[in-house]
């Protein structure tokens, strides 16, 4: 038969509970590194807001995609697009191969003289933004307005879309 040896148990006290210990708080801080690294490829702490770091993207030359709702209605779809800083000059709305195509390009240049400087800058910025144009839409029909900055673009249903039917349920 086999031996066995018993030996004495030490109980030690149970180590303080750490902050870092804690799941949520061990992601939180592994959330804030990984934006903190992310951050710093693109030459903008992650703390920034998002109106920051797109100033700043806007500063560089670069416009992001604009900001966009597509809104279903009775009789029309409505796309509206922000495009602050812009006019109606420098934006392009069309159709092509079933889909709505918005893109734009905004140039800006300022320049100052004064006695002791002369500063001059230039920014350009494009973006291209397209919706997949759902079935029933009229395409001879479709308009699009500016104003105050926000491009809107009815896309209006045709008759066949705008019809509701009613099915009836049968039991089975």
């Amino acid at each position: 038969m086999a031996e066995t040896t018993k030996l004495p148990l030490k109980k030690e006290p149970a180590a303080p509970v750490e902050a870092g210990w804690l799941p949520l708080e061990r992601m939180r801080r592994e959330m804030d590194n990984l934006f903190e690294e992310f951050g710093r490829g693109f030459g903008f702490p992650a703390r920034w807001s998002m109106p920051e770091i797109e100033r700043l993207w806007r500063a560089r030359g670069r416009i992001m995609e604009p900001i966009s709702d597509l809104v279903e209605r009775p009789d029309r779809y409505e796309v509206t697009a922000e495009l602050p800083g812009m006019n109606e000059k420098n934006i392009e709305v069309k159709l092509a191969n079933g889909s709505l195509i918005i893109s734009g390009e905004k140039k800006e240049e300022k320049e100052e003289r004064e006695a002791n400087y002369y500063m001059s800058e230039r920014r350009y910025g494009s973006f291209q933004r397209s919706f997949r144009l759902p079935e029933g839409v009229n395409a001879d029909k479709i308009e699009a307005t500016f104003k105050n900055g926000v491009l809107t673009v009815a896309l209006p249903k045709t008759e066949e879309a705008r019809k509701e039917k009613k099915i009836d349920v049968k039991a089975a």
